[in-house]
């Protein structure tokens, strides 16, 4: 690690110490030529699959997108921000899990359709609502019909199944 201060090629770990969460490790560090002192914060970079869009398009998956969205739908809901976390969490884990180079973002909709629906149905509605891009009235009924009847499933792939399908 170079000396921020003098560019100093090698620097010394005076501590190292884990960030709550066990995300990643705070080192203190010390310069040996101008022996001033610094702080890095070293996490590990993920290669995260590539999204495909409904257009087609591919671009690279970002984590601060799914954050976005997930805090528009909780907006002035009375849901704190850790609940959501594990969520975010949750979805980087299964996203690199999948092993795959390439996800829909459909598929990943979804997935944070499924938990949003468990943790405050009306992000559930509010999330879908964009995601789905409701065009009337009906689309709304037929999202909180399906908050309703826990029979039919999200996500499953059936056309059958889409609680948002008109009928």
């Amino acid at each position: 690690m170079h000396c921020p201060v003098c560019g100093h090629e090698d620097t010394r770990v005076i501590d190292s110490r884990l960030v709550p969460g066990g995300q990643s490790i705070r080192r203190r560090r010390e310069c040996p030529s101008c022996s001033e002192r610094f702080t890095t914060l070293e996490t590990a970079q993920w290669a995260y699959p590539r999204v495909v869009k409904r257009d087609g398009r591919r671009e690279p998956f970002d984590e601060r997108k799914v954050r976005t969205g997930l805090l528009r739908a909780l907006e002035k809901r009375p849901v704190p921000t850790e609940a959501f976390e594990p969520i975010v969490t949750e979805l980087l884990h299964w996203i690199r899990g999948l092993g795959d180079a390439e996800v829909p973002s459909r598929r990943i909709g979804e997935w944070l359709m499924d938990r949003l629906r468990t943790l405050d149905q009306v992000a559930y509605v509010r999330f879908a609502s964009v995601y789905r891009d409701f065009q009337d009235v009906q689309d709304f009924r037929r999202a909180i019909e399906h908050l309703s009847d826990p029979s039919r499933e999200a996500g499953s792939g059936d056309p059958a199944m889409d609680p948002f399908r008109p009928r």
